[in-house]
């Protein structure tokens, strides 16, 4: 659990919400994705979606993606496995108090160049193909903030953080 302190240092808010990680894989690496098996991840961006709806919120949530080691316990989520071999680079949140992951995966596969390296990847528990989308070039937040107004009804807008700020 993280401690009010950090949590309060790092300014993110502690209501539940969804969230997107900007991860960089700065080569091209084989990695095992705990019972989904081995898959090839190409050197590049990494987009994946999520939801911070249990206690701590968003600060929490993102807290444990932010600092987790491999000291920390076994993985838990996919994006771990992926997480040990690339760099968070950013983050992108909306506080709100109803799961949007969903919403936000269908609107990741719509920015140019998406493509799902790893089906299933972070959605056993949904419909979706992939909460995973990898990019050649970084993904663009003022492009994925248009793509979520354009929805009906219309999505707010997601605020970013670059990693370097914490």
């Amino acid at each position: 659990m993280t401690s009010p302190a950090l949590q309060k240092s790092l300014k993110l808010p502690r209501q539940p919400g969804t969230y997107a990680l900007i991860y960089w894989l700065n080569n091209s690496s084989q990695i095992c994705i705990g019972k989904l098996g081995d898959f090839f991840f190409p050197a590049g961006y990494y987009l994946y979606v999520g939801s911070a709806l249990g206690s701590g919120g968003l600060a929490g949530r993102l807290y444990r993606h932010i600092y987790r080691s491999e000291t920390d316990g076994p993985r838990h989520w996919h994006v771990d496995y992926l997480a040990a071999k690339a760099s968070l680079q950013e983050i992108w949140y909306y506080s709100y108090p109803n799961r949007r992951e969903h919403v936000w995966a269908e609107t990741a596969s719509g920015l140019d160049g998406a493509l799902i390296p790893v089906p299933r990847f972070g959605a056993s528990d949904c419909h979706c193909p992939a909460h995973l989308y990898f990019f050649e070039s970084r993904p663009d937040r003022e492009n994925f903030n248009l793509l979520l107004s354009m929805r009906k009804p219309a999505e707010p807008v997601v605020i970013g953080r670059s990693i370097t700020n914490f």
